[in-house]
């Protein structure tokens, strides 16, 4: 196996370090817009782990936004898996670009989605990942796997759910994922401040478009951004968390391959972030229409939300800085195997303290990445396998979770994971 990793920064830079304690694959070239972050990846793991590690990876410099760019340089280096590691709109021209390299393709988060022309808090327009599962033809034929949605969420979350279906339950009622976390970040003054710990660019396009909601006799709709709240008790610690209805590929790809009569994603944001994000819309801050600015050189043309973006800290930045921990995980609900109801949630939980200590990685960006790597070298021993663009619940769950939580000197990840037993409600009630 040969890896192309598209990205360096927070997530893509974890991808590197978590796959350098690995030995399923060949060679990765990590590649950037900016080869200097390629280059810095490559630097801490030869500094971690020694020069005969580092040199299985090579930096290059990449135009994520140009299929041809991404297919030369997947071709010149023998590539047979492409790993999307950077932001959601460049989905299209990476998915191109591998497929026309006859590579394998892998991402975290799928094509955008845009909302209903005429009734956005009702009907759905172009789902989340349509554009890439209009072209699964294309990868049939090509005898080629796009494996998408194959972070954390989504990605283990509905991991979580094909094991629940296939192991815990005979019905669904709800698989609803569930994110929450307890992080706090703060200055060098020790004062706490506002710096999100994914990609604000991404989380902006997550939470201010309408929220899909998947309900069995009616198919997919949606809904106000926001909606629904709910107080949701994580484990671990973390505690009650106040969760809210956002838009997230779960609802798009769960009910593809698992019967469940609702299916939803519910994300803890917290009120002052919710209200940062509200602001942002009303300003015209979250747009990513570029608008003509006047500057010292000249007009430029420039989008408010890669403003907003630089404006903040850089998500890969904030670990030494950030304490707590933060949680992924589906509830689900419906009648047991035993014929009887049942409602558990099935976790994994991140400690931002353990991760910096041993990849000096924040934990959300170190939690999205395992899940990516995990998947490859399944894909690369033969355990999953497939042609054409599949989710992750399109595979058995048990080899995962089992890789996951095997302890590393027995050739595991060392991450074990929560099955929570709660007791049964009625439906749409989580505890």
């Amino acid at each position: 196996m040969r890896i192309l990793l598209v990205g360096a920064g927070g997530v893509g830079d974890a991808i590197a370090r978590i796959a350098a304690r690995r030995e399923f694959y060949e060679h990765v070239v990590v590649s950037d817009y900016a080869v200097a972050k390629a280059e810095r990846t490559i630097a801490w793991i030869a500094a971690r782990h020694g020069t005969d590690v580092a040199s299985r990876f090579t930096a290059a410099e990449i135009d994520a936004s140009d299929p041809d760019s991404v297919e030369a340089l997947a071709r010149a280096n023998g590539v047979t898996h492409v790993i999307n590691a950077v932001e959601p709109k460049f989905v299209p021209t990476i998915f191109a670009g591998a497929l026309a390299a006859g590579a394998d393709y892998l991402d975290m988060a799928m094509s955008l989605s845009e909302p209903h022309p005429h009734d956005p808090y009702s009907k759905t327009g172009v789902k989340l990942g349509d554009d890439q599962f209009a072209q699964r033809g294309d990868w049939e034929s090509a005898g080629r796997l796009a494996l998408v949605g194959m972070g954390v969420e989504p990605g283990l979350s509905d991991v979580f759910a094909r094991f629940a279906a296939d192991n815990l339950f005979s019905e669904i009622d709800e698989i609803g994922t569930r994110d929450g976390a307890n992080l706090v970040v703060r200055d060098e003054e020790g004062t706490e401040i506002f710096a999100p710990s994914f990609s604000i660019w991404t989380t902006i396009e997550e939470c201010l478009n309408p929220p899909v909601i998947f309900e069995k006799d009616v198919g997919w709709f949606t809904t106000e951004p926001f909606s629904e709240p709910e107080v949701f008790t994580f484990p671990e610690g973390i505690g009650p968390v106040e969760c809210v209805n956002v838009e997230h590929e779960e609802v798009l790809l769960m009910p593809r391959w698992i019967d469940a009569r609702r299916v939803t994603f519910k994300y803890g944001l917290g009120a002052e972030f919710i209200d940062v994000l509200r602001t942002l819309h009303r300003l015209g801050l979250d747009s990513p229409t570029p608008l003509r600015v006047r500057s010292e050189n000249g007009p430029v043309d420039v989008a408010p939300r890669d403003v907003v973006a630089a404006a903040l800290p850089d998500p890969a930045t904030i670990g030494p800085r950030m304490t707590g921990k933060t949680c992924a995980g589906v509830w689900v609900t419906g009648t047991g195997t035993d014929g009887t109801p049942r409602e558990v949630y099935l976790y994994h939980v991140s400690d931002n303290d353990w991760t910096m200590a041993e990849y000096e990685t924040q934990c959300v960006v170190w939690q999205t990445a395992l899940n990516p790597v995990i998947a490859l070298e399944l894909l690369a021993t033969g355990e999953w396998s497939g042609t054409g663009v599949l989710g992750p619940e399109a595979f058995d769950a048990a080899p995962f979770l089992a890789l996951m939580a095997r302890p590393e000197e027995e050739g595991g990840f060392g991450q074990t994971w929560g099955l929570d037993e709660r007791q049964p409600a009625s439906a749409g009630s989580p505890r």
